[in-house]
C-alpha cells in the first residue's frame, strides 16, 4: 500500500486515494468494494476507482 505524498497516515472517517500491489492476483473491477484485514480486523474499507497495470 502506497499513501499519496505528503500523507503518512488516515484516521477512521479520513478519505485518502491509494495505490495497492496485490501480493496474490485477484479479478478487480472498477466499482468493486473491497476490505483491507490485518490479524483478522477489518483495518480499512473502500471502493477501486482505477485499475492500473
Amino acid at each position: 500500500i502506497k499513501l499519496r505524498e505528503g500523507v503518512e497516515m488516515i484516521m477512521p472517517g479520513d478519505n485518502a486515494e491509494l495505490d495497492v500491489e496485490l501480493i496474490t492476483p485477484i479479478a478487480m473491477d472498477q466499482g468493486l468494494r473491497f476490505a483491507i484485514r490485518e490479524g483478522g480486523r477489518t483495518v480499512g474499507a473502500g471502493v477501486v476507482a482505477k485499475i492500473v497495470e
